[in-house]
């Protein structure tokens, strides 16, 4: 995704860096797509705009950066959230550790640090992304294997099948239906009670 197809939020209590901020990234081509003023705002606006980063302060009115940033990922509306804040203690980056936010800078910020802080947050956002949905893709082809193995056994049992011919039942079945073999399983397993 380059910096043109990047679509931000800017949540920070503070005007002037909202303002600071838009000028600086919509220069650099990133497209800001909404700003908010509080952690409250910070959730509604990325409901709204669905951004692929979100640039938050740790202190903000109402509801804090942190748990604003909380709320973003448990409700999957953004793929990056970054805190900007004039905070750096230990606790705070400790609580953004524990959150999963993908950068911490600490103000006065910068072009020459937050633009390549941005770009690594948002690459190895991507990467996390897509190694999930490969383990959530692994998770599910062995939980198929797992309930197909159950039904092929089931098979086996009452119709005495081979363990080949039991697979090709399912398989034929799962094909003449036009329903997945999982599926297929699942009657079986239904049907003889054994789920």
């Amino acid at each position: 995704m380059s910096k043109d197809g990047i679509r931000v939020v800017i949540a920070d209590d503070e005007p002037i860096t909202r303002m600071d901020l838009k000028e600086l990234l919509s220069g650099e081509g990133y497209q800001v797509v909404g700003e908010a003023a509080d952690g409250f705002d910070a959730v509604e606006v990325c409901k709204q705009a669905r951004p692929d980063l979100v640039l938050m302060d740790i202190k903000m009115p109402l509801l804090d950066g942190l748990s604003a940033a909380k709320i973003v990922y448990e409700e999957n509306l953004a793929d990056t959230v970054m805190m900007l804040t004039a905070y750096s203690e230990r606790e705070f980056v400790d609580q953004a550790k524990d959150v999963g936010v993908a950068g911490y800078l600490v103000k006065p910020i910068d072009e020459k640090s937050l633009i390549p802080s941005i770009e690594l947050a948002v690459a190895r956002s991507k990467d996390m992304k897509k190694l999930r949905k490969d383990m959530q893709k692994v998770s599910e082809r062995l939980e198929n294997r797992s309930i197909i193995e159950k039904a092929k056994g089931q098979v086996m049992a009452q119709e005495g099948m081979t363990e080949q011919d039991a697979y090709d039942y399912i398989r034929k079945l799962s094909q003449t239906k036009n329903l997945s073999m999982r599926r297929v399983a699942e009657i079986i397993l239904m049907k003889s009670g054994g789920q």
